[in-house]
């Protein structure tokens, strides 16, 4: 019998003997590993019953609520990004320091993501009030607004040209200009509001390092910049920042293959962020999470939480903001809903909402609009229809030039294998001589 066979079995026979169903053990080990019953979802644990699933990060509360040998498995490395007694800004200032001096790089792993969730420390601004350090500068309104428009400066920049551009300086504005604010004098209202800024801006840093390449280091780098964004929104009480950092660590959970913890994060992004005022920010969580799902191949999840999204989408937006939620446009939301849709074989749905995000809404950043042609013609591609497709490649080569994004880099990639089956059309192998000219 296979290991996770194993497992469940062990898992459903200590249930049956409480008379526990999937509901009782979501609750018992989201209590024992948090205080917080409501942290696991029922699904979730169902899996674990089913042998769909490994518990991984849930093992060592699963065992301790079913009492059972927590050394029945090997549980990966669940290291959560610092300790939970450790301050935040110092270990998110440590974690730019290491990136800048290129030191000391961990890995990404799928215990690290889902451990950042148990992190935040409430109480941190309310410590920093009442015992600034000594000599520590008085910081106001005008340093937030410094924080808050560079992060709009930098986002743009990488948002047209690629997380490549700019990533160090980013990461350089945290370590050398806001490291004394963080560590100033504030009142707790500034103190909040210093700290939202500076989610925003660990965000930034963990995108850029996201999109810049596919490297281990740069991976690790991603993950621990978006797991210290929650930390700093959730201690300044910001549910929709702290939404949008948990979404980051999904979307990266996604694209390593970490299926399972993509969902939770996915959860867990949803859970943070029902309660705004804002339908663009629902939409874009619940996006999130239809992602996650249909990556897992969970059709149902996938298609509840879509229509969630585009539920939300079509609400009147609230007054835009400076927040990656705030700015999670109709077409965006297309492109997202294409994708998918591409995942869950509905081709026909896919290319129509690629068309809507290019034509009826528009995107205006020249990095995205790289991406979404490419994808419209591997939709189309599937489709059987190569002329359609060469079509959509053709603009996104002219949108990709001079972008350093892993995801161009990979849609070039991915667009020289899938035509090079084509060697009796010329456009098609003129096409992947312009992307061999990009790629080097």
């Amino acid at each position: 019998m296979p290991k996770n066979q194993v497992i469940a079995q062990l898992i459903r026979n200590a249930c049956a003997e409480r008379g526990w169903g999937p509901t009782d053990l979501a609750r018992a080990a989201g209590q024992a590993e948090s205080g917080d019953s409501g942290r696991v979802e029922r699904q979730y644990a169902r899996r674990w019953l089913t042998g769909e699933r490994t518990p991984a990060y849930w093992w060592p509360y699963v065992a301790q609520v079913l009492d059972l040998d927590v050394h029945a498995i090997d549980v990966p490395d669940t290291r959560p990004p610092a300790d939970a007694g450790t301050d935040t800004v110092a270990s998110a200032l440590e974690l730019g320091r290491s990136d800048v001096d290129r030191r000391n790089f961990v890995t990404a792993s799928s215990g690290y993501a889902l451990a950042a969730l148990g992190l935040p420390d409430p109480d941190s601004i309310t410590r920093r009030t009442k015992n600034p350090p000594a000599g520590a500068v008085r910081v106001g309104k005008g340093e937030v607004a410094a924080v808050q428009r560079m992060v709009i400066s930098l986002g743009d920049s990488a948002a047209e040209l690629g997380g490549g551009h700019a990533r160090h300086l980013a990461v350089r504005y945290l370590t050398d200009d806001v490291a004394p604010w963080l560590n100033g004098s504030f009142t707790e209202a500034t103190g909040r509001a210093l700290f939202a800024a500076a989610s925003q801006l660990v965000h930034l840093a963990g995108w850029m390092a996201q999109d810049e390449g596919d490297t281990p280091e740069l991976r690790g780098l991603a993950q621990g910049y978006y797991a210290h964004a929650f930390r700093l929104a959730a201690e300044a009480g910001d549910p929709e920042l702290s939404a949008t950092a948990l979404r980051g660590l999904a979307v990266q959970c996604v694209d390593l293959g970490f299926r399972a913890e993509a969902v939770q994060l996915g959860e867990a992004c949803v859970e943070h962020g029902k309660n705004l005022d804002n339908a663009r920010a629902i939409a874009y969580y619940e996006a999130t999470l239809a992602t996650a799902a249909a990556h897992d191949d969970d059709r149902h999840l996938a298609t509840q939480h879509l229509a969630a999204s585009e539920t939300a989408i079509g609400r009147p937006a609230a007054t835009p903001g400076d927040s990656w939620a705030a700015h999670y446009s109709p077409g965006r939301w297309a492109h997202e809903s294409g994708m998918i849709l591409s995942r869950l074989g509905d081709l026909p749905a896919a290319e129509e909402h690629l068309h809507l995000a290019l034509d009826i809404h528009g995107l205006d950043r020249r990095r995205t609009r790289a991406i979404v042609h490419a994808d419209l013609a591997g939709v189309r591609l599937r489709r059987g229809n190569l002329d359609g497709a060469l079509a959509s490649w053709n603009t996104f080569l002219d949108c990709a030039d001079g972008i350093r994004s892993v995801k161009v880099q990979a849609a070039l990639h991915d667009m020289r294998v899938r035509l090079r089956r084509f060697g009796g059309v010329s456009e098609a192998q003129q096409l992947r001589q312009t992307a061999a000219r990009l790629l080097t």
